[in-house]
């Protein structure tokens, strides 16, 4: 999978230090229900992230997302329902490169592969309701916010609430 600056590419245990590099900022995990890692943490989540690409029938797609050979964050396509052809989305991008599209590269790329490749029907993404930028990236990439949700995950500092986002096969249309 390629943009004009992002290459998105199945993740292979010896990313663990690259993806340690972000899941260890306190920034970064600041609306998530983990971290910030442990390296050990780390290494068991990027682990079952590797084992995904072998599973049979396979319902998680991660990636690690590059500039060049630099790793600068992740993207998840995640299979809910294969009869119903239900897919979510997730992304997380490295502080260092905040605010310069990686986020909405990743995310169109994973659309595509869902909608594309998976023949998925319908896929969603959740944020927390402060994170602006998660917000702006499901917007930008076509996904339309369906909702909010009270309480859905228990963080360190309370309960997040969630936007729900989502995009329909004959709404979304692949990027030229």
């Amino acid at each position: 999978m390629r943009t004009h600056s992002v290459t998105l590419d199945k993740i292979v245990f010896e990313d663990w230090p690259a993806v340690h590099a972000w899941a260890s900022l306190p920034e970064v995990c600041r609306f998530q229900s983990w971290g910030p890692n442990t390296e050990a943490q780390t290494r068991d989540f990027v682990d079952l992230a590797v084992a995904a690409w072998s599973d049979t029938p396979q319902s998680r797609f991660p990636y690690v997302a590059r500039l060049g050979r630099d790793v600068v964050g992740m993207g998840e396509l995640h299979v809910r329902s294969r009869g119903q052809r239900q897919g979510e989305i997730s992304y997380i991008v490295h502080p260092r490169v905040w605010g310069q599209g990686i986020g909405t590269e990743i995310g169109r790329h994973l659309l595509a592969h869902g909608f594309g490749e998976l023949g998925l029907h319908r896929i969603h993404a959740t944020c927390d309701p402060r994170n602006l930028g998660s917000s702006r990236v499901l917007t930008k990439i076509g996904m339309t916010r369906e909702g909010h949700l009270r309480h859905t995950a228990l963080l360190h500092d309370g309960w997040r609430d969630s936007l729900v986002f989502s995009a329909l096969d004959d709404e979304w249309r692949s990027p030229a």
